[in-house]
């Protein structure tokens, strides 16, 4: 590992040198490739640092505790210094090595997110709705933008499916592990005898991608228009300005009509598409490893029953690290930063332990 550090350090200062060189700052697609390899760097050099700021700390601490010559308050305060320093040493090595693991080429980017009402009916619409709700203002708390793609809202209020995109700095990082089923228990406004229900609600969550990383023939694609329905408006029911796209050879199919441009329809579906054949084609390269490990926070895998959302006990379980949080209002309310640490913790940990074998 620290033959591998020292590799990155020196790398490190050589690309310091190289993006402030002019010749180099004046082909800016070569700047801006070596800047971001410098910055996702810096992170591992930093901490290599203070490993070895601490290593030398202790040292020093050794070397005075073998002359002797101290007192006996000042060999205590060494011998302090050097319990203190080896506790660090062990905190900075093992947060090297999670620093060092294999990175997601995924993770900075945005997201689109797919939800889907399941079994349930109405009641699984209506908690479409919510989760909606919940991811736009976990979104909203950290600063990240939202726009709505494609929506199909029944009457009686809800979303029996909902696309959107999801747009800030390490978006699907956090949100990749909340791909599955949600499954809620309550008792639904239409339930007269106070019965609790359980409905199911599908979450999608797929890293946007550009043009240039999934090559779309358009020969490929059967391109149809026609005219929005829904609430009223001005173009609804007078122009056909809703768009949808078949791509054949997979039969993935993407509608949109939320806007009054054809033209801005065609660019929304055309994103939604980009997206799930990206997905579709990451999906088949990983069926194609041999025996893969799967680890404990799920394969993404769309029909697992990741999460349970129980209203009468107030409570909130994740099935795959066994965390339950009676804390639901505040979960629902987007306050969902512990649930995505234990879960990106557990996947780390579930690495650590592959890179370990």
């Amino acid at each position: 590992m620290f033959e591998k550090l020292s590799f990155i350090e020196e790398r490190f200062t050589e690309l310091a040198e190289k993006i402030s060189d002019p010749a180099v700052i004046a082909d800016q697609e070569v700047w801006r490739k070596l800047c971001k390899e410098h910055s996702d760097i810096t992170p591992i050099v930093e901490k290599y640092r203070a490993y070895k700021q601490v290593k030398d700390t202790i040292e020093e601490a050794r070397m005075l505790l073998e002359d002797g010559s101290q007192d006996k308050e000042f060999r205590a305060l060494l011998e302090d210094e050097m319990a203190e320093g080896q506790k660090n040493i062990a905190n900075l090595s093992e947060e090297l090595k999670i620093l060092l693991l294999p990175k997601d080429p995924n993770d900075e980017k945005n997201v689109i997110v797919e939800i889907r009402g399941g079994a349930g009916g109405d009641e699984a619409a209506l908690f479409a709705g919510d989760l909606f709700r919940m991811y736009s203002m976990y979104a909203e708390s950290r600063r990240w933008k939202i726009e709505v793609l494609s929506q199909n809202a029944p009457d009686m209020g809800g979303y029996k499916e909902i696309s959107f995109s999801i747009q800030g700095s390490g978006a699907y990082s956090r949100l990749k592990f909340e791909s599955g089923v949600h499954r809620v228990q309550r008792i639904p406004a239409t339930e007269s005898s106070g019965r609790i229900h359980t409905s199911t609600v599908t979450v999608a969550v797929l890293p946007e991608v550009e043009e240039v990383e999934v090559d779309i023939n358009q020969n490929d694609l059967r391109i149809d228009v026609f005219r929005a329905g829904g609430p009223g408006g001005q173009c609804v029911n007078t122009t056909d300005s809703a768009v949808r796209i078949t791509h054949l050879p997979t039969g993935l199919v993407v509608s949109c009509q939320d806007e009054k441009s054809q033209h801005k329809n065609k660019d929304k579906a055309m994103k939604i598409l980009r997206s799930r054949l990206y997905d579709l084609m990451q999906s088949e390269q990983q069926a194609q490893i041999a025996q893969e490990r799967k680890s404990q926070v799920g394969t993404g895998d769309r029909s697992e029953r990741i999460r349970t959302y129980n209203y009468p006990q107030g409570r909130v379980t994740d099935h795959r690290v066994g965390l339950t949080l009676h804390r639901l209002d505040a979960i629902l309310d987007g306050d969902l930063d512990e649930i995505i640490d234990t879960l990106v913790t557990t996947h780390q940990s579930e690495l650590l332990k592959g890179e370990a074998e």
